[in-house]
């Protein structure tokens, strides 16, 4: 593509919407890295409560809910989004204890200290990392844990292709000492970081969507906007085959 690369952000939040509630997540991620990541926090009870924020569709959530017994409370700008959620909670016998809705996550519903945990899966650049675990903070119980993937870079240096690809979708993008350190300097503890491996984005988010898009592309023939859309995502994915030594999902 040309200098004309539109940034994710820049299309219309509808179409955006619709284009990723045709795959199971919204983001780089599988199960066994959802586990892995659960597998760090141990004190979750029954009667604990949870949050994903920038819940998507829910692929993550399900997951959570299958290795934890707790109530889970998923938040999405996108009503179509939370309305798949709440179809994935009913399929598989969840609504008791895991339920959607719609909300912004710079406009929690929560009281202050009354989360055991907050998980948030390829979501928080949506405010903003230092922005984020800053707001989220107030929110924990003493004790409790925050989990969140975010894009960082591996390297101090980077080609230029990539850098300026990912400084124009996310300017907050860093290393992962440099986003620990953001973490320390808010009052938490870090006790896990650790990168996604190369198939969370290539099987489990790239893949799904080469057969999406052509659905896609077929329901909005003609349209530009749509056109663009698919482009962009084609784009993300080869400058991810072709740097991916030099950035990914990081688990914090």
């Amino acid at each position: 593509m040309s200098d004309e690369n539109k940034s994710i952000h820049e299309f219309d939040l509808k179409l955006i919407y619709e284009y990723y509630s045709t795959i199971e997540r919204q983001g780089p991620g599988s199960p066994e890295v959802t586990i892995k990541a659960l597998s760090f926090i141990d004190n979750l009870t029954n009667e604990s409560k949870i949050a994903d924020i920038g819940c998507g569709t829910g692929g993550q959530t399900m997951v959570i809910a299958n290795h934890t017994s707790g109530h889970i409370t998923g938040i999405d700008l996108s009503p179509i989004f939370i309305d798949l959620f709440n179809i994935n909670s009913q399929k598989l016998n969840l609504q008791n204890r895991v339920n959607g809705i719609v909300g912004s996550m710079d406009k929690l519903p929560f009281q202050n200290e009354e989360l055991d945990l907050i998980w948030s899966e390829g979501a928080i650049y949506n405010i903003g990392f230092e922005r984020g675990i800053n707001e989220w903070y107030k929110f924990l119980k003493k004790g409790a844990f925050l989990a969140v993937s975010e894009v960082s870079w591996f390297t101090e240096e980077r080609p230029v292709e990539i850098d300026e690809f990912w400084n124009n979708e996310y300017p907050e993008i860093d290393t992962i000492s440099n986003k620990v350190t953001q973490m320390e300097k808010t009052g938490y503890i870090p006790i896990a970081t650790f990168v996604l491996p190369e198939n969370c984005w290539t099987e489990h988010f790239y893949a799904p969507q080469v057969s999406a898009q052509e659905k896609f592309l077929q329901k909005y023939v003609g349209n530009k906007t749509a056109e663009e859309l698919v482009e962009n995502q084609r784009h993300e994915a080869e400058l991810y085959d072709k740097y991916k030594e030099f950035y990914g999902y990081v688990f914090i």
